[in-house]
């Protein structure tokens, strides 16, 4: 698929709004898969599923929405979410919106909402895509390195990592060199930025 083809997956019980929702997507110049339920996107739903916005019900049967997204998380998948819900699921949906979902659509919605969400959800695919690619590099760190880059975000010296980590400067200045080399990173603005994009919980601070 290439890269600038906008996709949407359409995961709903019901097979008429699967429909409708296929034909306004496919009429706007989206490539658009649908799934029966929870469980029948899930199979499909690995990470090297093309990036594009799910557009998600909340109440299906067997696995539902809120399932769904849990395990889109837990396998790391950085697929924009748009609710789906009925009045009743209201709450549900909110959930889900705390969980990172980027908008709700409540039925029965319009097609000129679905356009506008849908749209909004995929501008994440930059930010997603970074985020993504600096998880991979992050991981490829040594646990030791890790931890030098811990410091590095926090904004601590060289030589007050070394003495947190208990090893000598030229030590740490070592393992700066071959993480920055592992990110691919020319400096230490980089280093942070790639850091917190993948959201590695190390939190900023002013330099000591």
């Amino acid at each position: 698929m290439p890269p600038d083809i906008a996709i949407g997956y359409i995961v709903d019980d019901e097979a008429a709004v699967r429909r409708s929702l296929a034909l306004l997507l496919g009429s706007a110049g989206y490539a658009v898969e649908t799934f029966e339920g929870g469980e029948d996107f899930l199979r499909q739903a690995t990470t090297d599923l093309p990036f594009g916005c799910v557009l998600l019900d909340v109440r299906m049967p067997g696995i539902d929405g809120v399932a769904v997204q849990r395990e889109m998380l837990a396998r790391g998948l950085p697929h924009p979410i748009v609710v789906i819900t009925a009045h009743g699921d209201v709450p549900l949906a909110v959930r889900m919106m705390k969980a990172g979902a980027c908008d709700m659509l409540q039925k029965p919605f319009t097609g000129e909402a679905v356009l506008a969400a849908a749209a909004a959800a995929l501008t994440r695919r930059d930010e997603a895509t970074a985020a993504l690619h600096a998880q991979k590099r992050i991981a490829a760190l040594t646990p030791r390195e890790a931890e030098v880059l811990q410091g590095m975000v926090a904004g601590r010296q060289n030589k007050v990592i070394a003495l947190e980590l208990g090893i000598s400067p030229r030590t740490v200045e070592i393992h700066r060199a071959n993480l920055m080399a592992k990110l691919q990173v020319r400096s230490l603005p980089e280093a942070v930025r790639m850091a917190l994009a993948a959201g590695s919980g190390a939190e900023a601070a002013e330099p000591t």
